[in-house]
């Protein structure tokens, strides 16, 4: 058992951490995901108190990572529903204001990700890219 003050009660040291983590993002998994299965299958209550790192950290070290954060892709994706949506429904104004809504999220997310490093700098949200992306 590992013995450290956060996680005296965790059975796995952070290098078995690690490694679970790879093998999870190797079955597909986003971080988020990583991070649930870890709590409720694996008994790991919080990754960073015990690998000093977060799940995302990890990944990006590992050369796992994506290359647009999981929030921004999972807008991204919610937008593309809503595309479809408002093509086949030409009149659901509420579906319209939605749509703006989630663009605007999304621009605003990349704004900060530009500003952070984490996305190149001449990123820009369109409806045709998201499309191809979601594919």
């Amino acid at each position: 058992m590992s013995e450290n003050k956060a996680g005296q009660y965790v059975d796995y040291s952070p290098k078995e951490i690690e490694e679970l983590i790879v093998q999870l993002s190797n079955q597909g998994m986003t971080a988020s995901q990583i991070g649930t299965t870890l709590r409720d299958q694996y008994g790991v209550p919080n990754v960073k108190t015990i690998t000093q790192k977060r799940v995302t950290q990890i990944l990006t070290e590992k050369g796992l990572a994506g290359d647009i954060p999981e929030d921004v892709l999972n807008l991204i994706r919610v937008s593309v529903g809503l595309h479809k949506h408002m093509l086949a429904n030409k009149k659901d104004m509420t579906a319209k204001r939605g749509y703006q809504l989630t663009v605007s999220k999304i621009r605003r997310r990349a704004h900060y990700y530009i500003q952070t490093g984490k996305l190149p700098a001449g990123w820009r949200y369109t409806p045709e890219t998201a499309a191809l992306l979601m594919k």
